[in-house]
């Protein structure tokens, strides 16, 4: 090969320098060298700094820490409640001193009395040691109660809330009256107010309140039909029977005189329409309606002859008065006896009450001697005759007179003479 004439190669262009040559081998990724003595910018450091590591991560930590800071805040307010607890418990603040601290709302026939029976035992007792929900179950065996509750107020002050009974009826349980509503329960009869509710019949003492909840329904029923029409058939009834649900009985207070009306067990309305169209008719047929018996679809029966029902015993004059205030119409106060009850047996004798007056007794005695001289003196010849026989007549009337003083003049029974003939003879 020949060479180049003039010219000449240098030394750099035979053995290259060490720079191009570490740039070569870069760009050759098979001959990378990591051990370069020289350093560079964009390469990362050949040696390293340790760091102590801890044994435990760094969430768990966090999480031990915060747990140690809740751990403390519970005990602090712990024991904080416990001081707050203790002062409440022993603190005169918070005891109930009087009935004063005790507001009672939403009474109109429960009585103060009545309330304070159950909240009574709570005066100088702590406020937060009084059971409420005891209290409250206590307050609703009140007959009037329907529903109450009990609130406490820091520091010393307890409010009590009363629901009460709506009566929708009078009730005739033996020889008392008492109130009633739709669910069976008996009520005291209230002096504030006044109702204008019929009797309710067939109520038993000691019953439950489930033998008396299905006859208030039928009750409820009766009432609504009969008022369904706006007519308000029902404030003309004094009584309601309802000792057997298959033949409801009502007594309707009319101003000729009270009918029992017999109305089934259903369609009251229509029965109860059939009885006031021909009520009038009936009164004129017959000399006295006693009742009408309209249970069945095809004849009517008037004054039927009822069964012997149990005879209702007789209100006191107390408990009548206080039913009469109550609003209890008069013709449910009496007491009737039954078409087939014993007859009340008659006196020996019976005295009228002029017959008890002795001026009327002797004036009727005279009577008959005026007319007898009347008559007599009509004829002159046998006037002095005349004037023997009327003292003859008279004198046998005064004589009864003194013999039975007591009657007025008048014979006794066979045996009140009896027996005066034996007090005679004893003597």
């Amino acid at each position: 090969m020949a060479r180049k004439p003039g010219s000449t190669i240098l030394q750099e262009e035979l053995y290259p320098s060490s720079a191009e040559r570490v740039r070569e081998e870069i760009d050759d990724a098979r001959l990378i060298d990591l051990d370069v003595d020289e350093e560079s910018p964009f390469m990362r450091g050949q040696k390293r700094v340790s760091a102590r590591r801890s044994s435990l991560p760094k969430k768990t930590a966090n999480r031990l820490l915060w747990a140690v800071v809740a751990a403390l805040v519970l005990c602090v307010a712990g024991i904080g409640c416990a001081g707050l607890y203790h002062y409440g418990e022993r603190s005169w603040r918070f005891r109930v001193e009087s009935s004063d601290n005790i507001e009672v709302t939403g009474m109109q026939n429960v009585t103060k009395a009545q309330i304070m029976e159950v909240m009574g035992a709570d005066i100088g007792r702590n406020i937060f040691f009084i059971p409420l929900a005891q209290q409250k179950a206590q307050l609703e065996q009140i007959p009037w109660v329907e529903s109450a509750s009990v609130m406490r107020f820091v520091p010393n002050r307890l409010k009590v809330e009363v629901h009460e009974r709506t009566p929708v009826a009078f009730a005739r349980v033996g020889p008392r009256m008492f109130l009633i509503d739709v669910g069976g329960t008996l009520m005291e009869l209230s002096p504030k107010h006044k109702f204008s509710f019929p009797v309710i019949l067939g109520m038993n003492p000691g019953e439950p309140l489930s033998t008396r909840a299905p006859r208030m329904k039928a009750y409820s029923e009766m009432v609504r039909e009969l008022d369904s029409g706006g007519a308000r058939y029902s404030q003309d009834l004094s009584e309601a029977d309802l000792s057997d649900l298959e033949d409801v009985k009502v007594r309707v207070n009319d101003s000729a005189g009270d009918v029992l009306v017999h109305l089934g067990s259903s369609d009251y309305l229509r029965r109860y329409k059939i009885y006031v169209t021909h009520a009038q008719a009936w009164r004129q047929q017959f000399n006295k309606l006693e009742s009408v018996d309209l249970r069945y679809d095809n004849q009517i029966i008037v004054n039927p002859d009822m069964e012997r029902t149990a005879k209702t015993a007789a209100l006191s004059p107390g408990v009548a008065h206080a039913a009469a205030a109550a609003g209890v119409k008069p013709a449910a106060l009496l007491t009737r006896i039954g078409p087939h009850e014993r007859a009340i047996p008659k006196p020996a004798f019976e005295l009228a009450a002029k017959k008890l007056d002795p001026k009327a007794g002797m004036a009727a005695t005279k009577k008959p001697v005026v007319r007898t001289r009347a008559k007599k003196t009509a004829k002159p010849a046998k006037s002095s005759a005349s004037a023997k026989k009327t003292v003859s007549k008279a004198r046998p009337a005064s004589a009864t007179a003194k013999k039975f003083p007591a009657s007025g003049g008048q014979k006794p029974s066979p045996a009140v003479a009896k027996t005066q003939a034996n007090q005679g003879a004893g003597q």
